[in-house]
């Protein structure tokens, strides 16, 4: 019998095309946002902000943004019944993660007498800055944990979805520029339902490289 975690992973496939008259209930979306804040991050750094396209006035703005490049994913804007922006802190300060040690004493991990101790953890981000000041490489890695943790996610409740890089970030950053608030997003994810005659990726059959040829036992 299948692990229902295989039969996920099995079933899972990036939809090329998604029925507009679907959409996904307030119930699953409820999982699905609880999800992604549970997502693991390096640290509990948490660098990210998720920005959920859903009206119909923001799925325009977003269809705007394919106006020079990538407009193959533009489609599944206004078809898909919601697209996520995972979004990264370009720069992430001590100050970002004093907001996340200060929960953390708020919800019972450690006590206000431990809260300097708690910075030592930020070393890991000291590492991954630059001389500039720049974090991206390191938070940008973060927003693809929560990325991957969401796909599984929608998997198991049998959402469809397609990741996007091929979005354009430098429209984005302008278009959504409020909502961002001087965070990056590089990728989006559609969900949704696929279109049964359209979408020619749904009959294909899995295919991954032998387990044996990228997993090693030791």
């Amino acid at each position: 019998m299948t692990h229902p975690i295989i039969a996920d992973l099995e079933s899972r496939y990036t939809a090329k095309r998604y029925d507009a008259s679907k959409r996904i209930p307030q119930t699953d979306l409820d999982v699905i946002y609880k999800a992604i804040n549970l997502s693991a991050s390096s640290i509990n750094s948490q660098p990210w902000k998720f920005i959920v396209i859903e009206s119909d006035e923001a799925k325009q703005r977003m269809h705007d943004t394919f106006a020079n490049k990538f407009q193959f994913n533009q489609p599944h804007i206004k078809s898909a019944s919601h697209i996520v922006l995972f979004a990264y802190n370009p720069r992430y300060t001590r100050e970002d993660y004093a907001k996340v040690v200060d929960k953390g004493i708020a919800d019972g991990r450690m006590g206000v007498e431990d809260r300097e101790q708690a910075f030592g953890a930020f070393a890991f981000a000291e590492l991954n800055t630059d001389e500039t000041g720049n974090t991206s490489a390191w938070t940008k890695a973060q927003t693809y944990l929560a990325l991957g943790n969401t796909l599984h996610t929608l998997a198991r409740l049998g959402i469809d979805s397609t990741t996007m890089e091929g979005v354009d970030s430098e429209l984005i950053g302008e278009i959504f520029k409020e909502e961002l608030g001087g965070y990056q997003c590089d990728v989006a994810l559609a969900m949704g339902y696929h279109h049964s005659e359209e979408d020619y990726n749904a009959a294909l059959p899995k295919s991954r490289l032998a387990i044996e040829d990228v997993l090693q036992v030791l």
